[in-house]
């Protein structure tokens, strides 16, 4: 069984965290106990029905204010594929906690109150997929039970998304679809209430949708995390150099490269916990032996000679900032990339991203908390990396403050 990660987004009260308890609930996803604590909970609030919210909602201050401030995490499956949902929360101040919950997506579910429109937050959402080129989009259309059932009022929506998205690059498969997650209209099942939506359901389009192409097959990376020399008498001249493939395909017999000290060697053997293999690809976490001694560490990368990667102290990215500082004029960070840490300053901000209507401020001087935009960054070292377009792992990056050790900052290479 294949893995789908998706995300869902949407402005305040659109009611994302509804509509996954509502997934969880129609798809006999949760556990009697889980049931039945959401039903005494929404009781003591007052509510009418039960609140599926409280499925995800799971911080005292969300159930409180009825708002999703953190990313929650939830896992289901079905005979057809297994999910990992992010339920991000949809406050501008919480922008942040999308970027950090939406970077792993393979889809994002974006949701639309029928009554509202598009607005400001669906932009943004739409932007921040479309940065972290989540090609996958479903438009989930909710609340259609407050206008009626409305076709026409559907359509409109739909039409305002596709040309709000055409402006935007990577978003390639949009999926629009009409849904009461209150209800449970089109959820889990099609809906009596909208004859002429002739489309499946969300949860159908979500077992079925192809997402392949995610990971890069074609330039191999495999950066090192850790040496692996067994003090054993049965595995008493075994080096192996173990991390998860970041890209490309690795075969006993292939001719590589170790990055950053220049050597060739040969593929002598590939190992996973259940034993050897006759390939790697990513995201698999194997172990590696060459055919030569090398001297090899954890922040190393092995690579394929003909096509490496680009090794360099100058760095062009955007980042969405985390910190509470505000971004400092040359500033001194830690960064840290695949399996390498070393020093980094941010040599120039060059523009922040307007995210509502994605126009470029060319006169601000510094990122405050939860700003985009694009920078220079200058390391101590060479990092071996690609553009985010081409390999999300090796084409991103944090920045961490070296006094606090706290992470500032997430990046994407240009």
């Amino acid at each position: 069984m294949d893995l789908l990660r998706f995300t869902t987004a949407g402005s305040v009260d659109d009611g994302k965290s509804t509509l996954i308890g509502r997934l969880l609930y129609d798809s006999k996803s949760i556990f009697e106990d889980q049931l039945e604590a959401v039903e005494q909970s929404s009781k003591k609030r007052g509510d009418e029905e039960v609140n599926l919210a409280l499925l995800t909602d799971g911080l005292k201050a969300e159930r409180e204010q009825g708002i999703t401030i953190d990313v929650a995490y939830r896992y289901f499956a079905t005979p057809k594929r297994k999910f990992i949902i992010a339920d991000t929360p949809g406050h501008i101040q919480y922008t942040r906690n999308m970027v950090t919950g939406a970077s792993t997506a393979d889809l994002a579910i974006i949701l639309i109150d029928a009554r509202k429109g598009v607005i400001e937050q669906t932009k943004r959402h739409s932007f921040i997929a479309n940065l972290l080129r989540i090609q996958h989009v479903v438009v989930a259309v909710n609340k259609m039970d407050l206008v009626d059932y409305s076709e026409e009022r559907f359509n409109e929506i739909v039409e305002e998304f596709e040309e709000l998205a055409s402006r935007l690059g990577n978003i390639v498969n949009i999926k629009a679809i009409p849904i009461s997650a209150l209800r449970g209209d089109n959820v889990v099942d099609t809906s009596e209430n909208t004859p002429w939506y002739q489309g499946g359901s969300l949860l159908y389009h979500l077992e079925n949708v192809y997402v392949g192409g995610v990971e890069n097959h074609v330039e191999a990376r495999f950066p090192v995390q850790w040496v692996i020399r067994p003090h054993s008498n049965e595995w008493h001249d075994f080096r192996g150099f173990a991390g998860r493939v970041a890209g490309g395909v690795f075969k006993p017999g292939d001719e590589v490269l170790a990055l950053p000290s220049g050597f060739k060697s040969t593929v002598k053997s590939i190992h996973s916990a259940d034993g050897e293999l006759a390939e790697a690809f990513a995201p698999q976490s194997v172990s590696i032996t060459l055919t030569d001694e090398i001297d090899i560490s954890r922040g190393d990368m092995i690579v394929k000679p003909n096509n490496p990667p680009h090794s360099t102290q100058d760095l062009e990215a955007m980042v969405c900032w985390f910190g509470d500082t505000p971004m400092a004029a040359r500033g001194k960070y830690i960064i840290r990339h695949t399996e390498q840490e070393t020093k980094a300053m941010v040599q120039s901000l060059d523009y922040q991203v307007d995210v509502n209507t994605f126009h470029k401020l060319d006169e601000v001087e510094t990122l405050k908390m939860n700003d985009i935009g694009r920078i220079k960054v200058r390391t101590a070292k060479a990092l071996h990396v690609d553009s985010y377009s081409k390999n999300r792992h090796t084409g991103s990056f944090i920045l961490i403050d070296p006094q606090t050790n706290a992470t500032v900052a997430a990046g994407m290479i240009i």
